[in-house]
């Protein structure tokens, strides 16, 4: 009876936080059961994960362009018109990959500090600004694929970026047919995490901050370790961890730890929190703006690119509402519409919650009208919920 207490105050607590995993469990355990199992397979979960890249790297940047107030409507066909880009930089162009890809995140980045200087200095509703941006990479989307339609992509390095596979072990006859490398790294990711919580809950207790209950501590990192030993199984029984997932984490992992453990990371939060307030307490608020639209363009471009090298190909549709799906990922993982709240491990699982609605539909065989209403309802339902929890207080 304790527990079940215990239980009932950690979600009551943080039900901001938790709410979008329940939500993504019982997406994926409906959609098991619809698909009688054929959804948790593991070849569908790569194929889901890999579906997912391009719309998660976009959506950690969206996150932190909504935590300070503002929007990008134009990273869709930013990324679109990046993609081909690059493909012509391998093709036509023929330079190498390892110049192609940091000449792409560079004019990613340009392509953000200039929606930024708009904004900032010119004082345009970021609305407006990306909007017109929006038109202006859709033109020039059609202008580099105007003779060819479609700019074909050979380069294999380039193309296993959205198609590969890290090496295993040799197969020595254990375990045959699974990756070894996958659970070797699935071990060392649960060793970290349990590690990781131990230190951080001492540290809380260490300044006296609340703590969560020790039996709640320790049912969350068993349920957490368990969620990353399932999951590690799933991916290596068809291939293990693929190049794009790889970049997920490392940029999951690099955007959390900014801004969680630097000062950039507080001065965001502040930012959308409070612009007036935050102005006034010191923080260069336009130099803030600057830095999350050039890192928004540079998570655009490594959205292009892993579009482009999964299709290994580059096409005048490339693109195509990238921006919304980027949205509706950011707000479905917990952002607030009302700025200063929002974490960027919470948009990887919106983006995930939203692949998986189509995923799981497209194999059940729902039309996509149909699909287009779920997912549009599953976004109001998000939102809905950032306005409940946020009027009580939460």
């Amino acid at each position: 009876m304790y527990f079940i207490k215990n239980i009932q105050k950690v979600l009551k607590d943080n039900i901001r936080e938790y709410g979008m995993f329940i939500a993504l469990f019982f997406i994926m355990a409906i959609f098991t059961v619809a698909t009688k199992g054929i959804f948790i397979s593991s070849r569908n979960i790569s194929n889901l994960l890999n579906q997912t890249g391009y719309i998660a790297v976009l959506a950690v940047g969206m996150t932190l362009v909504i935590v300070i107030r503002h929007i990008d409507l134009s990273v869709g066909f930013l990324a679109g018109f990046l993609g081909a880009l690059a493909a012509i930089g391998l093709t036509a162009w023929r330079l190498p990959v390892y110049v192609v890809i940091p000449m792409v995140l560079f004019f990613g980045v340009i392509a953000g500090f200039i929606t930024a200087f708009m904004v900032a200095r010119l004082g345009i509703p970021a609305f407006v600004a990306s909007l017109a941006g929006w038109l202006i990479y859709r033109g020039a989307l059609l202008l580099v694929t105007l003779k060819t339609g479609t700019i074909i992509i050979r380069d294999a390095v380039f193309n296993a970026i959205g198609n590969g596979y890290i090496p295993d072990f040799p197969d020595l006859g254990f375990l045959p047919g699974i990756h070894k490398v996958t659970l070797l790294l699935g071990l060392i990711a649960i060793i970290l995490f349990v590690t990781n919580e131990i230190k951080n809950r001492k540290t809380k207790q260490s300044y006296g901050f609340e703590v969560m209950p020790i039996d709640m501590f320790i049912a969350s990192t068993i349920f957490v370790s368990a969620l990353i030993s399932g999951v590690t199984w799933v991916l290596a029984g068809y291939n293990g961890l693929s190049w794009t997932v790889v970049i997920i984490l490392i940029v999951v992992a690099v955007y959390h730890f900014v801004t969680t453990e630097t000062v950039l990371g507080r001065y965001i939060y502040a930012v959308g929190g409070n612009p007036e307030a935050a102005e006034l307490s010191g923080i260069d608020v336009k130099k803030i703006i600057f830095t999350v639209f050039g890192s928004m363009g540079m998570l655009t471009a490594l959205s292009g690119i892993l579009f482009a090298s999964r299709l290994q190909s580059a096409t005048t549709t490339a693109g195509n509402l990238f921006e919304l799906d980027a949205i509706a990922a950011a707000y479905v993982g917990g952002v607030s519409a009302a700025g200063g709240v929002g974490k960027v491990t919470g948009s990887i699982i919106g983006a995930l919650v939203m692949t998986s609605l189509t995923s799981g539909m497209n194999l059940m065989g729902i039309d996509i009208s149909s699909q287009y209403i779920a997912r549009g309802a599953v976004l109001a339902a998000a939102v809905i919920f950032d306005v409940t929890t946020r009027s009580r207080g939460k």
